[in-house]
């Protein structure tokens, strides 16, 4: 599927609605709910069976898609702000609780993620700070973006860490 070329126009989520979806461990979709599909522009049947990144917009640094991934496959839950892409170009931020699904035995079989809607405060904090990781990306790869954003967060805290970055976020600004 193509992917869209991004226009800067925002969507603007429902307060207390969640966008919904599973993935299987490679993070292909398994399950998109109603509210995703809307907000995407997708329907859920183009949605299924694609990979979670049909949505992600090119302005996310892939540090963080890292960071999250490891995190995931080691079964741990994580929290992230994530700006995604709709199909027409616009984009709509989230925050993000990702949940480790697993079989009776304790193999991790996929993912659940539950979305909502993010203040604009975070996200005028993190738009740049997510901007200037995917330039650095662009120039100098990962492992140069994975640097700055570490001597970002040691700059501002030595308690602060991606982990927590969103609870942290009023004392960096």
């Amino acid at each position: 599927m193509k992917r869209p070329e991004p226009i800067d126009e925002e969507i603007e989520l429902k307060n207390n609605v969640y966008i919904e979806s599973d993935t299987d461990p490679a993070g292909v979709i398994t399950y998109a709910n109603d509210y995703f599909a809307e907000i995407s522009g997708y329907t859920p049947e183009e949605l299924v069976g694609q990979p979670h990144s049909i949505v992600r917009h090119p302005d996310m640094p892939r540090i963080l898609f890292k960071i999250l991934w490891d995190h995931l496959k080691k079964g741990e839950n994580f929290v992230a702000a994530i700006k995604n892409l709709a199909k027409d170009g616009r984009y709509y931020w989230v925050f993000t609780d990702f949940e480790t699904l697993r079989d009776d035995e304790g193999k991790i079989t996929g993912y659940k993620a539950a979305r909502k809607k993010i203040s604009h405060h975070v996200t005028e904090v993190l738009d740049p700070l997510y901007k200037k990781l995917t330039e650095i990306e662009k120039e100098g790869g990962m492992e140069a973006s994975e640097k700055y954003l570490k001597e970002f967060l040691a700059e501002h805290g030595e308690d602060i860490t991606v982990e927590n970055l969103l609870e942290n976020i009023h004392r960096l600004y």
